[in-house]
């Protein structure tokens, strides 16, 4: 799976995972910031994307400051996947 088909398929998640019924994958970008003034997300959602690269990716955060880095856009976070994946 290339970088491209890995951010559609994580965006795909992250709406399911997160409840974002008026949000389509088109709509979030790349390198829009995930919490606060970007696409509004709260440290509630926070847990839900740690839960989310867990189960669909094999992707473990331990150190909440490792956290603050990698969950900051769709960009980062597929990066993340990429390097630490198991699944």
């Amino acid at each position: 799976m290339n970088n491209e088909d890995l951010k559609k398929e994580f965006k795909v998640h992250l709406i399911k995972y997160l409840n974002l019924l008026d949000v389509t994958p088109d709509d979030i970008m790349d390198d829009q910031a995930l919490f606060g003034e970007g696409l509004g997300l709260d440290s509630i959602d926070s847990v839900e994307l740690i839960v989310l690269l867990d189960r669909e990716y094999g992707v473990k955060i331990k150190n909440p400051k490792d956290g603050r880095q990698i969950l900051t856009d769709v960009n980062t976070i597929v990066e993340y996947i990429i390097n630490n994946r198991t699944k």
